[in-house]
């Protein structure tokens, strides 16, 4: 690549340096092990294969028929799941097949407000899911900016849902499914959710499964599941011959066989001990964060997590969660702006930062490491004109990632 394309070469270049010596804090985010890696880079990606094994419309599919079936037949081990498609591209496709299988446009779906933790695809205006169908939103309880089922229970009886979708992108308490399907039954509503961002703490035991309560759920494969972008979508036996109709030939063409190698790959990795134990830390490591972060005196969301993610409420000190991204930034440390429940600022700027663990845990980080994290973010956010201390901490930051080297 060197040879036929310098330009490229030396931007992937810099951006493993960015990985190795800066810290990775965004909760969407994770490292691909080497063997996922070298999953994505091999020669499936030059093979056709429309279709499903054995019923594909082109020939010479036999060996990727095997790696297909093979990743389909690990998810349904790994989630306990009676039927899996592995072909989605993404988790907003993934989400887009359930929908464009149960839903006419014009149906109302009930979501999670994007502003209060939830997704784009739940229902926001500016995707899909809000123009073709009626989307209505559940919030976060003001008092406790936790999930409060009664009253997502009177949402769902005024509105009469026919798919009640749980799930978030920036939600740091347990989801109770069990709730959200007594919920659903009440209101005749199907239930689906998407756990994209807690499916490794999911398949460890670290969060309860939806599995036993949702008529379908999608997840990501990056995330905390540590593997290739993609998705995959899980559903009950009556619902597996329409959903992979929806998906091929009705979202998608041909799959990328290649990223399936790489979701096989990543499903293998998913049963071992060592990767069960990995996802108990990074629980561990954002309560560690968070109680850090308290202690310093700034005021986390909900007051904690339970899971991967923790919200930091920066406003509260005067600061924008943009000027905190863009400050962090420059000492080493990346993370993203984002939205509070019952947000004043726009999500441009928003009143919070959300800081993740899969990335920090997977270096081999644990609680001493959290502490030191927590209080460079700390030192940094609290003298937000000093460019010194900011140069000061980025050469901490890069000590301590040499003493974690990622791969």
């Amino acid at each position: 690549m060197a040879e036929v394309d310098p330009e490229v070469a030396e931007a992937i270049e810099k951006e493993i340096r960015r990985q190795q010596n800066q810290l990775q804090l965004i909760a969407a985010e994770n490292y691909a092990s080497p063997a996922v890696l070298e999953a994505m880079g091999c020669v499936m990606t030059n093979k056709y294969a429309e279709g499903y094994p054995h019923k594909r419309y082109y020939g010479g599919c036999e060996f990727v028929d095997e790696v297909e079936e093979l990743a389909i037949e690990r998810a349904k081990k790994l989630f306990k799941c009676e039927h899996v498609n592995v072909q989605p591209h993404s988790g907003s496709q993934a989400n887009m097949a359930v929908y464009f299988t149960v839903l006419n446009p014009g149906d109302t779906i009930l979501g999670m407000d994007l502003s209060h933790g939830g997704h784009l695809t739940h229902g926001h205006p500016a995707s899909f899911s809000g123009k073709y169908f009626k989307a209505e939103h559940y919030q976060d309880s003001r008092e406790t900016e936790r999930l409060d089922y009664d009253e997502i229970r009177k949402k769902a009886l005024e509105v009469k849902p026919k798919l009640i979708v749980c799930g978030a992108s920036a939600y740091p308490r347990i989801i109770d499914f069990k709730a959200f399907r007594e919920i659903a039954d009440e209101v005749g509503a199907l239930l689906m959710a998407d756990i994209a961002h807690i499916a490794g703490l999911v398949v460890a035991g670290v969060h309860p499964s939806p599995i036993p309560y949702a008529d379908f759920v999608t997840t990501t494969t990056h995330k905390t599941l540590r593997g290739p972008r993609g998705a995959i979508v899980m559903c009950k036996e009556e619902w597996a011959e329409k959903l992979d109709k929806t998906i091929f030939p009705g979202i998608q063409g041909g799959p990328f066989m290649h990223i399936i190698a790489a979701k096989a790959v990543c499903f293998k990795e998913a049963m071992t001990q060592e990767w069960r134990k990995m996802q108990y830390q990074t629980v561990k490591n954002a309560q560690t964060i968070a109680n850090e972060m308290e202690r310093y005196g700034w005021r986390v969301v909900s007051g904690g997590t339970d899971n991967h993610l923790l919200l930091v409420d920066v406003f509260e000190k005067e600061i924008t969660g943009k000027e905190a991204e863009s400050l962090l930034g420059e000492a080493g440390i990346t993370l993203n702006k984002n939205t509070i429940p019952f947000d004043t600022q726009k999500p441009a700027v928003a009143s919070g930062i959300r800081i993740g663990t899969p990335c920090v845990t997977n270096r081999g980080m644990k609680e001493e490491e959290m502490k030191e994290i927590a209080g460079f973010i700390h030192s940094v956010l609290s003298a937000p004109k000093d460019v010194e201390l900011r140069r000061g901490i980025k050469t901490k930051v890069l000590e301590l990632c040499r003493r974690f080297p990622v791969y």
